[in-house]
């Protein structure tokens, strides 16, 4: 398997014998749909789980978990943490397509870890408007995955919370680590 990293980069990141990324992408895309059959599904997912998890592209969601096609919902986020808009898209994936369970991933050596609220005002600083969100950085991932299920479980837009779990997946073992919501 090819993997970005095994790809030739020039100036600005961009790739030298294929051009953009983009454009790697929308090729491979083209190659993707000239041998696509439609599956006939719809938008509801098979298990009726929603998975939340960290954006890290360390994260192979569907092959650590056993997951095809149209298991699962999945919400990813930088850190995996709830946010207003992650509640969001759990509440339409409830109440509107059916899903029941609530998966929660954080990992090792999130990106999250190192920053601080610090960092939005960076942002400020540089652009000079400061961002309506939170970095939602933390210290503790267990503390954070905590944090996360609680947000789940008091939500009043969810009407399916008994079925919230969440854990840390180690990106050195590949294996789930259970986090106890206590």
């Amino acid at each position: 398997m090819t993997t970005s990293a095994s790809v030739p980069a020039g100036p600005e990141g961009a790739i030298t014998s294929v051009g953009t990324v983009t454009d790697r992408l929308v090729e491979a895309n083209e190659q993707y749909a000239a041998a696509f059959a439609d599956p006939g599904m719809d938008a509801r997912p098979v298990l009726r789980v929603a998975v939340v998890a960290c954006m890290d592209a360390r994260l192979d969601l569907h092959a650590a978990l056993g997951l095809e096609l149209g298991d699962c919902h999945t919400v990813r986020n930088a850190g995996g943490v709830v946010t207003d808009d992650v509640i969001r898209s759990l509440t339409i994936s409830q109440r509107a397509l059916g899903t029941r369970s609530v998966v929660l991933i954080h990992h090792t050596g999130c990106g999250l870890e190192n920053l601080t609220e610090d960092f939005r005002h960076e942002l400020e600083d540089e652009v000079g408007q400061r961002p309506a969100w939170a970095v939602e950085a933390f210290r503790d991932v267990d503390q954070d995955v905590r944090q996360s299920m609680q947000r789940v479980r008091t939500s009043p837009f969810l009407p399916h919370t008994d079925d919230v779990r969440g854990f840390v997946f180690d990106v050195k073992t590949g294996l789930l680590r259970e986090i106890d919501p206590a």
